[in-house]
């Protein structure tokens, strides 16, 4: 007994002296910032996700752990779960297109990244419209602004999502969205951003400016 109560005579010495555990998202930094733990947090594109079954029937799927991947060749890459309908799809055709929808197709967006393709047909419940790729065995969504036709080139597995990297074999784009030079304009595609903490889309604001044009501030130093 004399044991136990020196033991618990240090122990409660010891917490009197040790600092209050914080939570995960109370702990702060040298820096002032809060620990949220190891999270995918990020702020992401929104792309949806093109890709025929093994009977043809053409399905769409929102995803946003998706990334440009190379630039010479073009790649893109995508992560999706094993029990996805789009991961089986790409798994047997070996190709998927990535459609970019603009602020007016947000619901169709939201819709396409909630349903699963196992049990609607996505594109009859929204009204748009596949069309066959020319270049890869996968549909795109014709109303849609930007689209990018896709081959699978490497399938890397980490964990619970798997990565699709995909040589872009085309783009295509609506003309309504190119400025006088032929570049894109972010005003004209008005793309959206999913935040995943909140699980809500957002649409982009307007250009802070040119990227020379605000590196000059510091490169003048």
């Amino acid at each position: 007994m004399k044991y136990l109560r020196l033991t618990a005579g240090a122990l409660a010495f010891l917490l009197l002296i040790a600092p209050p555990a914080l939570h995960a998202q109370e702990q702060a930094t040298a820096g002032g910032m809060k620990s949220l733990g190891a999270k995918t947090v990020l702020p992401s594109p929104v792309w949806v996700i093109g890709s025929y079954d093994s009977e043809g029937k053409a399905n769409a799927m929102t995803a946003s752990w998706v990334t440009i991947s190379c630039s010479k060749p073009p790649c893109v890459s995508i992560s999706l779960r094993e029990a996805t309908y789009t991961f089986g799809n790409i798994m047997n055709m070996g190709a998927y297109t990535v459609n970019i929808p603009s602020e007016k197709y947000a619901t169709a967006a939201a819709y396409f990244g909630t349903v699963s393709g196992r049990d609607v047909d996505k594109f009859a419940a929204t009204g748009l419209t596949p069309v066959k790729s020319e270049l890869v065995n996968a549909p795109y969504i014709k109303e849609f602004p930007l689209v990018m036709e896709c081959h699978v080139i490497q399938v890397v597995r980490l964990g619970l999502h798997t990565m699709f990297v995909a040589e872009v074999k085309d783009v295509k784009v609506s003309p309504k969205i190119l400025d006088k030079e032929g570049n894109l304009d972010m005003a004209k595609l008005q793309p959206l951003v999913f935040n995943p903490s909140s699980w809500e889309l957002f649409g982009v604001g307007g250009m802070v400016g040119p990227v020379p044009g605000l590196a000059a501030k510091y490169m003048k130093k």
